[in-house]
């Protein structure tokens, strides 16, 4: 009796567990790092639009970059979806992104929003947060305003390896140069209240408790937090001022929710159409109402009560290509800088 051999292809996608389907229905293999549940209903309007069916893989995101370099030329990846510039960059260094060809991404996604070989879908700013019994707002105007001695012993952040920290260095050194974000970064690094630790939230709520004054924060765990039907955390907003940072310069610093089409992708049609789904004004309404994002596409109309809360902005223009770039010299800033 003759053996049975299966291909590659669908050997990995059975180590996977996602479930082998005929030739005739098109399907969508998705390695995703974003981890909202909000997500849910964005994939599942895909499919009902499309009728191409998504089997997602989620991890972290060097988990999944390590999967896809072991599984080479057969791995069953179409996406690789992520949050910030610096990863998705990443990414792209190892050689992983197929180009984008598209003329409808190139007409929606502004040019600095998108790369060669990844785009942007989503926006989160990065702002000052301040305790308003502890820190007088018009101290912080800019994120320069951190590393002053007034602020000595009030500063809390997450840690210097983070790639928000990272992407946020990355836009300094293409306003400032490397030599003043480096004078930047040893200015902060002296007015730690605490040594870095904890996430974004844990940040805003060290602010509210007063364990320091002033820290930085993604818009959109400021906006959970103003959504949230919890008292305690309405309390604990009542006690911090939002403040958007280089209003007067360049702008608030804007990091990405993103991703690209891998090179071995097996279904590059899917792919395609995919990228293009999460430009349209649908998955763009997601983004903002599901996890309290901004949309790429400016022409979006966003109907969110927290975001509305937060007010009208400038944002910095600086090209993601860019904050990938200055990617590898911001780590080694904050690792000189004692930023751990």
């Amino acid at each position: 009796m003759k053996s049975c051999r299966l291909p590659l292809t669908v050997l990995a996608l059975l180590a996977l567990g996602a479930p082998v389907v005929s030739a005739q229905e098109k399907t969508l293999n998705l390695y995703s790092a974003r981890h909202y549940q909000t997500d849910e209903a964005l994939y599942a309007n895909f499919t009902r639009q499309t009728g191409i069916k998504i089997n997602r893989i989620e991890a972290k995101e060097d988990e999944l970059l390590e999967r896809i370099r072991n599984e080479g030329a057969n791995s069953p990846a179409d996406i690789f979806l992520t949050v910030d510039a610096a990863r998705l960059a990443k990414a792209d260094e190892l050689g992983l992104f197929a180009p984008i060809k598209s003329k409808l991404l190139e007409e929606r996604i502004p040019a600095n929003l998108r790369s060669p070989d990844w785009l942007a879908f989503s926006t989160r700013a990065r702002v000052i947060v301040a305790n308003k019994d502890l820190v007088k707002p018009e101290d912080v105007q800019n994120y320069e305003d951190l590393a002053s001695p007034r602020l000595k012993g009030k500063v809390c952040s997450r840690s210097g390896s983070h790639p928000y920290n990272i992407s946020l260095m990355a836009a300094l050194i293409g306003h400032i140069g490397e030599a003043k974000a480096e004078e930047w970064a040893r200015g902060v690094v002296a007015n730690f209240a605490r040594a870095p630790k904890g996430g974004d939230t844990d940040q805003i709520k060290s602010v509210a408790a007063g364990e320091c004054g002033v820290a930085v924060s993604n818009t959109y765990y400021l906006a959970r937090l103003l959504r949230s039907e919890k008292p305690e955390d309405r309390r604990l907003m009542e006690r911090i001022a939002i403040i958007w940072p280089n209003q007067k310069s360049f702008g608030a610093h804007i990091n990405i929710s993103g991703g690209g089409m891998l090179k071995t992708a097996p279904n590059k049609e899917s792919a395609i159409r995919f990228l293009e789904y999460l430009a349209s004004d649908d998955a763009q309404r997601y983004f903002a109402d599901g996890n309290n994002e901004w949309p790429a596409v400016a022409s979006v109309v966003v109907r969110n009560p927290a975001l509305d809360a937060m007010g009208k902005f400038k944002a910095d223009n600086l090209p993601v290509a860019t904050l990938a770039k200055n990617a590898v010299a911001a780590q080694r800033i904050y690792d000189r800088a004692g930023w751990k």
